[in-house]
């Protein structure tokens, strides 16, 4: 079983930056897939990014491509989200997920963090 805890949520005016961490329990959390989502008010959760569990491969949701980066440091059992060039419509709650296999679907993932949220001012 893996417990997930999300940091580095807050307030940031529209082109800022931001950086999430997701810190796992749990000793073999180089087997887990990690992937982040966002859910904001009245809005259906969507994915964001997801990383494999070496670190070696990376998927971003069309919308954050080249704004986001996800990484992870296996040793630390943390996985980042760099957000880059924030939006308005980036304001959420953002939440990181794991599981073995590989998804970029919500219902792929069986344990998930908390929560953090983020707000993006205009």
């Amino acid at each position: 079983q893996v417990q997930l805890v999300e940091s580095g949520g807050g307030l940031v005016q529209a082109g800022g930056s931001l950086g999430l961490s997701c810190v796992a329990s749990g000793r073999t959390f180089s087997r887990y897939v990690v992937g982040w989502f966002r859910q904001a008010p009245g809005k259906e959760r969507e994915f964001v990014a997801a990383i494999s569990g070496n670190g070696g491969y990376a998927y971003y949701a069309a919308s954050v491509r080249g704004r986001f980066t996800i990484s992870r440091d296996n040793a630390k059992n943390t996985v980042y989200l760099q957000m880059n060039r924030l939006e308005p419509e980036d304001t959420a709650v953002y939440s990181c997920a794991a599981d073995y296999r590989w998804s970029v679907e919500d219902t792929g993932y069986t344990y998930w963090g908390q929560g953090t949220q983020i707000t993006v001012s205009s």
